[in-house]
């Protein structure tokens, strides 16, 4: 079964990713450097729109294989505040939930709607007996997101350190 390419998650919408994007995805994550750079590898100064049309290409095809489902994550008026996704890296029986959001719209609960979201739909899904999140120990602010979405912690481990924010302890936090 492959996941809805549009959820409405209450105040937001998630929308799964178009190439057409790129431009304002690297805005997005320009504007948010400062925090995304802490715990988002991924995220480091000169991101521009080719590292955008490249994170948009794979999405393009990890949907199309069924290793991830990523999603935009916009307002009730279109306007684009970050993204989610669902991923299968941890296993068969699991879907990881990860997110981030555009600085200038933290702490309005758009990351814990889109997470609280999915999570529900990962568990109708066929095969899926339990949806995680993965945060480093630091990142306080994806500690209370996962909490607040229903999600209670099962495990932690020591790690190698990705991004300077990290303190190299992983958590992970599940749903059933």
């Amino acid at each position: 079964m492959e996941p809805p390419e549009m959820i409405n998650a209450g105040g937001v919408v998630l929308k799964r990713w178009e190439p057409a994007w790129a431009d304002e995805l690297a805005l997005t994550v320009r504007a948010s450097l400062p925090e995304l750079t802490r715990f988002m590898p991924w995220a480091h100064e000169g991101y521009d729109v080719e590292d955008a049309r490249g994170f948009l290409k794979l999405t393009v095809d990890d949907w199309e294989s069924g290793v991830a489902f990523n999603y935009a994550i916009f307002t009730a008026v279109g306007e684009l505040v970050g993204a989610a996704s669902m991923m299968t890296r941890m296993g068969p029986d699991v879907l990881e939930i990860g997110y981030w959001i555009h600085s200038a719209h933290t702490g309005r609960g758009y990351a814990t709607a889109a997470a609280r979201s999915l999570a529900s739909l990962a568990l109708t899904m066929p095969g899926i007996d339990r949806v995680a999140i993965r945060h480093d120990g630091a990142n306080a602010t994806s500690a209370s997101v996962a909490t607040k979405a229903g999600f209670v912690e099962v495990e932690r481990f020591v790690r190698p350190v990705e991004a300077p924010g990290e303190s190299g302890v992983a958590v992970i936090r599940e749903r059933r």
